[in-house]
């Protein structure tokens, strides 16, 4: 199941209170701005900054790649 479009447009970084990437995929949403993924529970979204991870760069090469690949946009601009 994936995210619903209101839900996307809303959802913004705890952190920087930037727009994420949505993963369905993957199950995450992504900040590339810091690096941080946010993992997707049982189609809940769990947005602490306490249980992000910080990813290294070639985990951030290969998401952006994903992300380019399937042309997604970010939550909101």
């Amino acid at each position: 199941m994936s995210l619903s479009p209101a839900l996307l447009d809303i959802l913004a970084c705890p952190q920087d209170k930037g727009p994420l990437y949505y993963l369905e995929g993957e199950s995450a949403l992504y900040n590339p701005r810091l690096q941080l993924r946010y993992e997707i529970r049982d189609d809940i979204p769990v947005m602490l900054i306490d249980e992000a991870t910080t990813l290294d760069d070639a985990e951030h090469e290969r998401l952006m790649g994903i992300v380019a690949e399937q042309g997604l946009e970010p939550t909101f601009s």
